[in-house]
């Protein structure tokens, strides 16, 4: 037993911290693409012009990369400092796999639509084509959010049996 793991025997306070801003940056995320998931549908029915307007709604949102990149770092620093309890290792790891994955589907998915549409200020032709891929590329990317999040609730769980 360490010196951290001393009245901790989940751990130590690196594991708390890290668990803390894990869940804490990996919820904001979430909340974010959460938004994008219960849009969806509605979003997919209006006109053309409609859906470039309320596109606009996003400027801004780039500034969430900090929090995803947070959120991957301190997922990792809970896999790290959870190494001793493998059921918290496992499921850190687990929410690391699942936002790596979010983070994947939007970089071959969406930001490419970003690019082709200057973040939805130009319309291409195939402009249907590419809001379905942006949309359902969002809204795979929060089912991967979540389940990042269910993980590691339960390696908080975890950590105290």
């Amino acid at each position: 037993m360490t010196s951290g793991d001393v009245g901790h025997p989940a751990g130590g306070v690196a594991l708390e911290i890290a668990l803390f801003c894990s869940l804490l940056f990996t919820g904001v995320a979430m909340v974010a693409a959460g938004a994008h998931l219960l849009e969806l549908l509605t979003k997919l029915s209006l006109p053309r012009d409609d859906y470039i307007i309320v596109q606009q709604i996003y400027r801004g949102w780039a500034l969430l990369g900090s929090v995803i990149v947070a959120a991957l770092l301190a997922t990792l620093a809970t896999a790290i400092f959870g190494r001793r309890r493998r059921n918290v290792m496992i499921l850190a790891l687990v929410a690391l796999a699942s936002l790596a994955g979010a983070q994947a589907i939007f970089w071959l998915f969406t930001y490419p639509v970003n690019q082709v549409t200057s973040n939805w200020t130009a319309v291409p032709a195939d402009w249907l084509g590419l809001r379905l891929q942006w949309e359902y590329s969002h809204a795979a990317g929060a089912m991967l959010d979540l389940a990042a999040f269910i993980a590691l609730i339960l390696a908080a769980l975890a950590r105290r049996s």
